[in-house]
């Protein structure tokens, strides 16, 4: 991908949702929730000292812009609305 984030946005993919409950139950697709944790595919500048491409992250639910490249669904973020990495 072609993608560099400015200043202090970063590029993330988000994480699938479980279809399933640990005891068997399928959720529905209207039922679900938009994940809110994803792997980090691009950094801006600014960003690089604090978060890596390939860190899975923790971000805010409204802090998010959706966008489409390459027919992939992808959040665009500030960094302040990150709130922490998993590792």
């Amino acid at each position: 991908m072609n993608f560099t984030p400015i200043e202090d946005r970063v590029l993330v993919k988000r994480e699938e949702e479980a279809t399933k409950t640990a005891s068997g139950i399928y959720i529905p697709d209207s039922a679900k929730e938009k994940p809110q944790r994803g792997k980090v595919i691009a950094v801006g500048e600014k960003a690089k000292k604090d978060i890596e491409v390939g860190n899975t992250v923790v971000f805010s639910k409204y802090g998010a812009v959706e966008v489409t490249l390459e027919n992939e669904e992808y959040v665009i973020l500030k960094l302040e609305d990150i709130y922490g990495v998993i590792k």
